[in-house]
């Protein structure tokens, strides 16, 4: 499969990612490992974790994702080699009493024992790519509109954050580093810091982009653009809304096996917004109107943008995980990609 190098980090990633967080919630370790040795098989080499997968996270499964991912690595030597491994330490706990005890706050001696417990988890010397999950300081995320200065509270500054990570990667323990659900302040002020300071460059930045989320288009892609960073594309298929498995009988058939009908609380988040389903529906009919698949559209669409460094997949069977990899080559045309900014320009990003 195509490489791409990652901002000016030494990484090359496949051009498509295998995201992890329904390991060990939707997913069982057996068929975890299935699908990692098929998404190896067809050429993919770059796969993406976090300390606090499964998604939902709960306190009795934190850290179960990157168990399973190290089982898989102990039971087929040679193949973390082969692999960029990328996983992420938790911003502040955001009310998750299991994370580090629900601290406010993400400080370098935070990241440093994040870090540890994660190679421990992933049963490897050194983690390619390791991000924070998302900012360590107030700011608007996971479907929060607007900036509230007033939410302000004293953090651990960028530059400490920095010196943290500088530190993981001159242990070895780090080759790159990256940033996650940001603003473009945030990337702005990560890229300053480090290069006023000599300190380590973020190499990426892994926000949510698909059809329903195009917050990225709305400046961050100048930022990337400009800092030489790369974006990791999550979410591409809105999580399932755009595979139209949710067209007919919306969120309340759970036979659909997606987490939007599975989980309760992700109907109450960003994706499970009534707008963004009847906007997902109207990209989904575009899609068959042009013969082709609601998956292989809104894939497509991240595949074939230049903004887009990795796309991120997620699945939760073979058949998934087969039906988003054929999906590749697939090319838009210009008469599609005009009616899709249409129905962006009156829709906007429901799912920000």
């Amino acid at each position: 499969m195509q490489t791409i190098r990652l901002g000016a980090s030494p990484l090359q990633v496949t051009r498509i990612g295998l995201g992890t967080m329904t390991f060990g919630e939707q997913v069982t370790e057996a068929d975890a490992h299935a699908i990692l040795d098929r998404a190896v098989e067809r050429g993919v080499a770059f796969i993406d974790s976090a300390e606090m997968y499964p998604v939902p996270p709960r306190g009795e499964t934190y850290g179960r994702t990157e168990t399973i991912l190290g089982d898989w690595f102990a039971a087929r030597p040679g193949v973390r080699a082969k692999v960029v491994l990328a996983t992420k330490v938790a911003g502040p706990a955001r009310g998750l009493d299991w994370v580090r005890g629900g601290a406010d706050d993400v400080t370098p001696a935070a990241i440093e024992q994040a870090c540890n417990d994660s190679l421990r988890r992933l049963q490897t010397e050194v983690i390619d790519l390791y991000q924070l999950h998302w900012p360590n300081r107030n700011a608007p995320s996971f479907g929060a509109l607007y900036f509230d200065p007033a939410k302000d509270a004293p953090y651990t500054p960028v530059h400490d954050q920095l010196e943290a990570f500088a530190k993981l990667l001159r242990a070895g323990k780090v080759r790159a580093i990256g940033l996650s659900n940001e603003t473009p302040w945030g990337l702005a002020e990560f890229v300053r810091v480090a290069e006023q300071q000599g300190l380590p460059r973020v190499a990426s930045v892994q926000n949510p982009y698909g059809l329903i989320n195009r917050t990225v288009d709305n400046g961050l892609d100048e930022a990337l653009h400009r800092s030489g960073v790369g974006l990791l594309a999550y979410s591409p298929l809105g999580f399932g809304l755009l595979t139209g498995k949710y067209d007919v009988r919306g969120f309340t058939d759970p036979s659909s096996r997606g987490r939007m009908a599975l989980f309760e609380r992700m109907k109450q988040q960003r994706w499970g917004r009534p707008e963004s389903l009847a906007t997902a529906r109207r990209y989904n009919a575009l899609a068959r109107e042009h013969g082709l698949a609601p998956t292989q559209m809104a894939l497509a669409f991240c595949f074939t943008n230049w903004r887009v460094a990795s796309t991120i997949i997620g699945v939760t069977s073979l058949a998934q995980l087969d039906e988003c990899l054929d999906a590749w080559g697939t090319t838009l045309t210009p008469e599609l990609l005009a009616a899709i900014d249409k129905i962006r320009w009156e829709a906007r990003d429901p799912a920000q």
